[in-house]
């Protein structure tokens, strides 16, 4: 996958803008950050700790904890070109909907079934 694909889902989800913080860019719901690009083929995601603890089992190869304090707290490096999309989509979507408000959590769910009613 490339950051432009990864930029683009990231995009797609209610509510999410891009920003910056510490110079390097990152996309947010309001003002909480969901997911960053710190450099070329990573992006670091915003975890629970037991939340990161399982893709760390599952997704071994893809991921690891962010070194220190941050990392602790859950966040995750995740090297996006090595990763399938049904991962992105599924580690994407969790670190949205850590920081996302109920409302639009709501709304994605809404919008969901109606994708699958279409279909």
């Amino acid at each position: 996958m490339r950051a432009e694909d990864l930029e683009k889902r990231a995009l797609s989800l209610p509510g999410a803008v891009e920003s910056a913080h510490f110079g390097k860019r990152d996309f947010r719901v309001g003002k909480r950050i969901f997911m960053s690009l710190p450099e070329a083929g990573r992006a670091v995601f915003k975890f629970t700790p037991d939340q990161q603890k399982m893709l760390l089992e599952t997704e071994p190869g893809v991921c690891a904890a962010v070194p220190g304090g941050w990392g602790e707290k859950g966040w995750t490096s995740v090297w996006f070109a090595d990763a399938d999309e049904d991962t992105i989509d599924h580690v994407m979507e969790t670190a949205w909907r850590n920081v996302a408000p109920k409302t639009l959590q709501k709304t994605e769910e809404t919008l969901q079934k109606s994708e699958e009613l279409a279909e």
